[in-house]
């Protein structure tokens, strides 16, 4: 679809007349998506994300179902990171309930977060080179290195997707037999990986140089635009739930919170590289460290009345479950704040921030790492 629009001459371009191009609906990453661009035919005056094509309406289904069931239909909202979805949701039903789980569950739950963390930016990772413009092999290198992680979920949970492993109170089950050799031996060798990656294609000259300087949000920008996650932290500042607000066993491990200064496409490319390397440090302190204890609290079915705000840091960046109770066996509401949904308005500034040609397009919005499912919660 093709509109002709009128629109008065800035900056970056003087004529008058540019094009609407409707760029979908399609499933370009994760999700049916449509994004309208305005352009002259190289620079590019707006960016209108259309998000909606997913909608499931889980905040309604969360109405309607028991406090435990809702942990599957919220994990439905980002597969790539269950884990970390699935937590936010947990975290603030116990806050109702007014229990803690037990602290080797904590650890438990830190060890499952990073492996979803690591599968969810790998995902990344191949679709940005795929955005690159090249190197389509890097993806399907990041597909066959998800398996290890996605296998020691299974291992862990019994699934490779949607664990449901999380429960007000604790977790399903403990580490099994083997666990922890299993976990270093994958540490060991994804380690050996990151070092590869980096070598053939994050300082790539073809790569680094389609990348720098395109997309370019500062810090300043960041913070009042609400960005989150690497998107934010991809412009020099450094905020992470997880250190910030520690929970689970976020507060009892060490880890760097990685930031870029440079504020563009290639800034928020490398921090997701940085933070897998310290999601297998994570998880190699989580398993050596790890308490003895029991993995689960009893709790009551029915809530009190009250409300309570989970707050955890996504691959994707900061996401809060608000749960409201009248008391009972159901939420009265849940409102979640999705960091897709944070970014993608962001992404939309762009053009009003800084100059953004047509053919940069695709690398700028891989570059937010977009996950529309969550956006059309």
């Amino acid at each position: 679809m093709v509109e002709k629009l009128k629109i008065e001459p800035n900056k970056f371009s003087a004529k008058k007349e540019i094009m609407r191009i409707s760029w979908g609906p399609q499933h370009p990453m994760s999700g049916q998506f449509r994004l309208l661009i305005d352009t002259d035919g190289e620079n590019v005056f707006g960016l209108i994300p259309d998000i909606g094509f997913t909608h499931r309406g889980i905040e309604k289904i969360l109405e309607n179902r028991l406090y435990f069931q809702g942990v599957v239909p919220v994990e439905r909202m980002v597969m790539a990171d269950c884990a970390n979805v699935g937590l936010g949701y947990v975290l603030a039903v116990e806050e109702l309930l007014g229990v803690e789980a037990p602290r080797r569950a904590q650890f438990i739950r830190s060890i499952l977060c990073e492996v979803s963390r690591i599968n969810s930016h790998l995902y990344a990772y191949g679709l940005m080179a795929e955005g690159g413009g090249g190197y389509p092999a890097v993806f399907l290198w990041t597909v066959a290195d998800r398996e290890f992680w996605l296998e020691l979920a299974e291992m862990l949970t019994g699934a490779r997707w949607s664990y449901s492993f999380f429960v007000p109170g604790g977790v399903r089950n403990d580490l099994p037999k083997g666990f922890k050799e299993k976990a270093l031996r994958v540490c060991d060798y994804f380690e050996k990986r990151l070092d590869v990656y980096r070598d053939v294609w994050t300082v790539n000259e073809v790569f680094v140089m389609r990348c720098k300087g395109v997309g370019v949000l500062s810090g300043d920008d960041a913070v009042r635009l609400g960005a989150c996650g690497p998107s934010l932290r991809g412009s020099g500042v450094a905020f992470d739930v997880r250190r910030d607000e520690p929970y689970a066993a976020y507060g009892d491990v060490d880890f760097k919170v990685c930031t870029m200064p440079e504020g563009d496409s290639y800034a928020r490319f490398v921090v997701r590289w940085l933070e897998m390397k310290e999601s297998v440090r994570i998880i190699r302190q989580c398993v050596e460290e790890i308490p003895d204890g029991p993995i689960r609290v009893r709790v009551p079915n029915r809530v009190p009345k009250g409300e309570a705000c989970g707050r955890v840091e996504t691959g994707r960046g900061e996401m809060v479950f608000h749960v409201v109770s009248e008391g009972g066996l159901r939420p009265y509401r849940v409102k979640i704040i999705s960091p897709t949904l944070r970014n993608l308005y962001v992404f939309s500034q762009l053009p009003k921030l800084g100059k953004v040609l047509f053919a940069d397009v695709p690398i700028i919005l891989y570059s937010f790492d977009p996950w529309y499912l969550d956006s059309d919660r």
